[in-house]
């Protein structure tokens, strides 16, 4: 890692003592092999301390991390390679920000759909940020409706700072795009299995939210808004966003107490951007998991207990 949060800071400092001692053994002069091992299990034991037990802010400062996996790294790990992208929403043009297309995951045909951030600063603004247009939703309820014909299960990755809140977006339909989506997904005869690996923020997370499985990475956050807007909206300034953070209920622990997911998908210790590989074998063993669950369920039974699960989201009886 070359990125570091604040909260970071300890773990900052073993892995610039580590550099240091690589540095020095690589000259060949000191023999620096226990100095080594003894830090790499230092920074193992701190991360386990450090990521025991963050506050809700510091969760959505995890999510949003730099280095952490994006959409595509997760479908190209998971597929080992074997993805045909699908573009176009066949009416306005194709939406960087939305990826998806056919995958093969241990001998299986599933559909992909995702959310993509860039790598960089010119990636970024050639992702939108993350943030969908109305024919990235398009595109994505084209996609799905694909795999129902093949009888292909769709998997989402969600990761979104919210749908792009343009004049254009607007002008083209992006909330009937995404309610759209809802209606549809509710109704798919495939088995949907939703992952937020990121920022799962308002209605443009929800417009491929919509599954038999909703699951959420451990440091990751999913709300109808972002702390930093509640907090502008509420206090009129942005200072207030770590109040926020803890007001709004966002993390999967207190998503999974009030029942609006179904599961928490653990990562590795110091986060997802600290071991790639072992975050892309826990999101795999994961998706199988499950999809050999839904897998033994009707297609009908299926879109009666999805629709039901939602139909039951803040209902209460007194």
């Amino acid at each position: 890692m070359s990125v570091f949060l604040d909260f970071e800071e300890p773990i900052a400092d073993l892995f610039e003592q580590l550099e240091k001692a690589e540095k020095t053994a690589s000259k060949g002069k000191v023999d620096m092999t226990e100095t080594i091992e003894g830090l790499k299990k230092q920074i193992e034991l701190t991360q386990k301390e450090v990521y025991k037990d963050l506050t809700p802010w510091q969760k959505v400062q995890t999510s949003r991390h730099p280095e952490r996996p994006y959409a595509l790294g997760y479908i190209s790990a998971l597929t080992n390679d074997n993805f045909i992208e699908l573009h176009g929403d066949r009416n306005v043009k194709d939406d960087k920000a939305m990826v998806g297309g056919f995958g093969d995951i241990d001998g299986r045909s599933v559909m992909f759909i995702g959310q993509q951030k860039g790598i960089n600063t010119k990636l970024r603004q050639f992702r939108n940020f993350g943030m969908p247009n109305p024919e990235g939703y398009r595109k994505a309820l084209r996609l799905m409706k694909l795999a129902e014909k093949f009888n292909k299960p769709v998997v989402c990755l969600i990761d979104t700072p919210g749908a792009y809140p343009g004049l254009e977006a607007e002008e083209r339909g992006q909330g009937e795009a995404i309610a759209r989506n809802l209606m549809e997904m509710a109704q798919l005869k495939v088995p949907v299995i939703c992952i937020v690996i990121g920022e799962g923020a308002s209605g443009g997370a929800l417009g491929i939210g919509v599954g038999d499985r909703v699951l959420m990475l451990e440091n990751t956050w999913y709300s109808v808004i972002s702390p930093e807007s509640c907090s502008s909206i509420l206090w009129r300034s942005w200072e207030h966003k770590e109040k926020a953070a803890s007001a709004l209920n966002l993390t999967a622990d207190l998503m999974l107490k009030n029942k609006l997911i179904d599961g928490i998908i653990q990562e590795p210790s110091g986060g997802a951007h600290s071991n790639y590989d072992q975050m892309f074998a826990i999101v795999k063993r994961e998706i199988m998991k499950h999809l050999e669950e839904l897998d033994r369920i009707e297609p009908e039974e299926r879109i009666t207990q999805r629709i039901d699960k939602f139909c039951a989201m803040g209902y209460s009886e007194e």
